[in-house]
């Protein structure tokens, strides 16, 4: 695994947003349109008064990541949380099917442009630099000419962003200094093993990744995310290992969400269930303290009265 840096652009600068209490770290999964359960869930973590020292994020959960980031606040959720609910499926996916049929028949590398994640990013307020973040933010991206995971700490923050969303195929690599990266999620979905990097006393696990259910594949997108759960799971279990017995971990359960990877509807409802499943599972997290290490101790969606 490598550490990408930039080489103008100093370390994220640490500024603090509250008392002195547990070094507390995010880690958000990619999941691509499931990613809008994570507003809820850092909805329900603001308002319990629980705050970020660090993020790590992936993919999709990198630009939540920076988003409150940028500014841990109710405020910087509630506008994050818009942006979510206005999006649509051509404005993440431009072009319509047809000019993704014209990128496959002209053998162009992706079948959409990015401009969607860029007008996701600008809508979220992020930080133009990870030198402006309030809370310091490790991106994860990979090279697609050596396969090494590159983390980003410094530099310029919204190109890494797009960096780390770029589903193969799907959206352009990005060149960022003599690396050609895609999605991150390929090689570290939900990237746990990042939060150890610094001091930390609890980690808080967004991970709305699809789960490798009986869920039909309805197009080949459902192919690669499948295969995406595949790796997800075995690279879980691993990360866990690297956990210490002192460090206490919190993976939060994400409403089930059965949408297709280009549907972008009920988005309020998923938000508004996140953010219920989310304090139930800290109630019953505060009740259990002796069982933080348990990978799940709660069944991945909670039945909705």
């Amino acid at each position: 695994m490598a550490r990408a840096t930039w080489n103008h652009g100093a370390v994220s600068r640490v500024f603090p947003v509250r008392p002195r209490g547990p070094h507390t770290a995010f880690v958000l999964s990619g999941g691509g349109n499931q990613g809008v359960s994570q507003v809820g869930m850092l909805r329900a973590l603001l308002e319990r008064g629980i705050l970020p020292d660090v993020v790590i994020g992936t993919s999709v959960g990198a630009i939540n990541g920076a988003a409150v980031a940028s500014m841990p606040d109710l405020a910087r959720v509630e506008q994050l949380e818009k942006v979510w609910l206005d999006l649509t499926t051509e404005q993440v996916f431009p072009g319509g099917a047809f000019r993704r049929a014209w990128n496959i028949l002209r053998r162009d590398d992706h079948l959409v442009s990015n401009i969607g994640l860029r007008s996701l990013i600008d809508g979220s307020l992020i930080a133009q630099r990870f030198d402006d973040l309030v809370v310091p933010l490790r991106v994860v991206t990979a090279d697609l000419d050596t396969g090494q995971e590159l983390v980003f700490a410094a530099g310029p923050l919204h190109q890494t962003l797009i960096a780390s969303a770029a589903l193969p195929g799907i959206f352009p690599p990005v060149r960022i200094g003599d690396s050609v990266l895609v999605d991150g999620a390929v090689v570290n979905l939900v990237p746990i093993s990042h939060a150890l990097a610094g001091p930390v006393d609890r980690i808080f696990v967004l991970d709305v990744s699809d789960p490798l259910t009986d869920r039909p594949l309805r197009s080949p997108l459902d192919v690669v995310v499948r295969a995406m759960a595949i790796s997800r799971d075995q690279r879980f279990d691993l990360e866990l290992q690297w956990v210490p017995e002192d460090v206490e971990l919190v993976v939060l359960p994400p409403p089930r969400d059965d949408r297709e990877f280009f549907d972008f509807s009920g988005a309020r409802q998923l938000v508004d269930q996140a953010v219920a499943l989310t304090h139930r599972a800290l109630d019953d997290h505060e009740l259990r303290p002796n069982r933080q290490r348990r990978r799940r101790w709660w069944s991945r969606w909670f039945d909705f009265d």
